[in-house]
């Protein structure tokens, strides 16, 4: 015989029992649904919502209920995962490592949310709490979780890009670098999550596969090895850039030891890696400028490279509107200008490419189909640092000609 509470529970009038399902199961309160829901196995059109029963609503949110408990269970991943005394980085300066730690705990903080999401509107809310500084990481974090979970849904659903058209459009950069992450992750059959992407940003997801691979496997590609998940081909150049990025948080951002690091390195690949260098120097910050200065130096030839880096994460953080005192810095010292016009110069090339692209398709030419748009779009902008040439502003926010 069930007990007394289970037969009071039996016992209750229709109203009764929804309300004592919701508090059992920590349902949300019945109101307007969601846009997006995360739940693979359910779906709804909102215009039904009405109509629906309430026993079809308890058993849709029961759903979602065990879907998220399901998704955290196979996914979820402890902040200290990506910690430095983890991984094992010898990182001396302790206000360094405590920095990188934080990037790393932010990141795996926007990851689980979206395993905990019900929506990615709820998603955007919560990654939207967390500082503005700090708030990149979380997105990138959320892109890789929205990643895995279209991977290994059935039929896939979209997700990630349906939150890239949403409340990941302004860190569409750390979006595409999180899906990275992912591709890392996951055994094959990762050209769906690739197909999702934007045609040029794309590369960034590359990017993040060789960030992901440094972070997590440096002693495969130290001294210069090659091999591991460096893809062939263009992809290669866009794998080292991340692997680049890697060596910022592997070295704690020393500049000596990222130099040396680099030595090793074929001269092909050292532009790339300074790129890459730059971009998480910029980004995720923060040397003095005195260290800045070393790091220009260090840099050497491959100086344009790394301006572009910095000049990447300057335009990544003007999109989101976090900009900081660290980027500022960063790119006055290692692009020679200001970061608002370092990011603005990244928008010019990308213009100027795509006006060139219009004029081939009206033309009929076929341009260099060979050379991807993205890495078009990074030799102009390191061109333009390289040659030192004036560049006429007439969009740009400073109504000035400067010379960079």
């Amino acid at each position: 015989m069930p007990g007394d509470g289970v037969m009071a529970f039996i016992c209750q009038s229709p109203t009764e029992l929804v309300q004592s399902t919701i508090r059992l199961y920590k349902l949300p309160a019945r109101a307007q649904p969601h846009t997006a829901d995360l739940c693979p196995w359910t779906s709804y059109c909102p215009s039904n919502l009405a109509s629906m029963s309430e026993t079809q609503w308890i058993g849709r949110n029961l759903m979602n209920n065990l879907s998220v408990r399901l998704r955290q269970l196979l996914f979820a991943i402890s902040p200290d995962q990506a910690s430095a005394a983890r991984r094992g980085f010898d990182i001396r300066d302790q206000t360094m490592r405590a920095r990188l730690d934080r990037v790393g705990i932010t990141f795996v903080r926007g990851y689980n949310t979206a395993l905990e999401a019900r929506s990615l509107d709820d998603l955007g809310l919560t990654l939207d709490s967390v500082d503005l500084e700090w708030r990149g990481f979380a997105y990138e974090g959320a892109a890789m979780a929205l990643a895995l979970l279209d991977y290994f849904t059935l039929g896939g659903r979209s997700k990630l890009r349906r939150f890239l058209r949403g409340p990941g459009d302004r860190h569409c950069y750390m979006v595409h670098v999180g899906a990275g992450w992912a591709m890392a992750r996951v055994p094959l059959g990762t050209g769906s999550t690739f197909r999702q992407l934007d045609p040029t940003l794309k590369w960034l997801a590359i990017d993040g596969l060789g960030f992901h691979e440094g972070y997590f496997h440096w002693s495969k590609y130290r001294n210069g090895k090659e091999g591991g998940k460096r893809p062939a081909g263009y992809g290669a150049h866009v794998f080292d850039q991340g692997l680049g990025r890697s060596l910022w948080f592997v070295s704690g951002g020393d500049v000596r030891g990222m130099s040396a690091c680099i030595s090793q390195f074929s001269e092909a690949r050292r532009p790339d890696l300074w790129s890459g260098i730059g971009l998480a120097c910029a980004y995720a910050g923060a040397l003095s400028t005195d260290q800045l200065k070393e790091l220009k130096a260090a840099a050497g030839t491959c100086g344009p490279s790394l301006a572009q880096g910095a000049a990447f994460a300057a335009k990544a953080r003007e999109r989101a509107g976090n900009q900081t005192p660290h980027t500022e810095n960063a790119c006055r010292v290692l692009c020679g200008t200001s970061a608002s016009i370092a990011a603005a110069l990244t928008d010019y090339a990308l213009n100027e490419l795509e006006a060139a692209g219009l004029k081939e398709a009206l033309s009929g030419s076929a341009g260099d189909s060979d050379t991807p748009r993205y890495e078009v779009w990074r030799r102009r902008i390191a061109a333009a640092f390289a040659e030192e040439r004036t560049i006429a502003r007439h969009r740009f926010e400073e109504r000035e000609t400067i010379r960079i």
